[in-house]
């Protein structure tokens, strides 16, 4: 009984640990929002049609975004989207992101 019990709390520890390492690793990509698409903005998270157009007219009017900081001059992006944004986004390079991603929602008592 004891062996299964060391076992399966083995088997617990390593799928924990699995878990922890997948949701804290590093995005899997980038998106160049000096350069991207509708659709490619629309892989970051929470940003929708809407919001990817006005990216691009912003950056049509005012040019090149010198640092990704300078996204919250776009109206919907505030200093709290852009920190969820942060580590999804670039100012050179190419667009690498791929697959939309996903952010767990958080609980009411989180966003407090």
């Amino acid at each position: 009984m004891q062996r299964h019990l060391l076992a399966a709390l083995v088997v617990l520890m390593v799928a924990a640990t699995a878990m922890a390492v997948d949701n804290a690793g590093p995005a899997k990509g980038v998106v160049n929002i000096n350069t991207a698409t509708s659709d490619q903005l629309q892989l970051l998270p929470r940003i929708g049609p809407a919001l990817a157009q006005r990216i691009i007219n912003f950056r049509e009017v005012n040019g090149a975004f010198a640092t990704v900081d300078e996204l919250v001059a776009v109206k919907g992006i505030g200093d709290r989207s852009l920190e969820l944004l942060r580590p999804y986004l670039a100012t050179e390079g190419s667009t690498t992101l791929t697959d939309k991603i996903r952010l767990p929602r958080q609980s009411r008592a989180e966003e407090s």
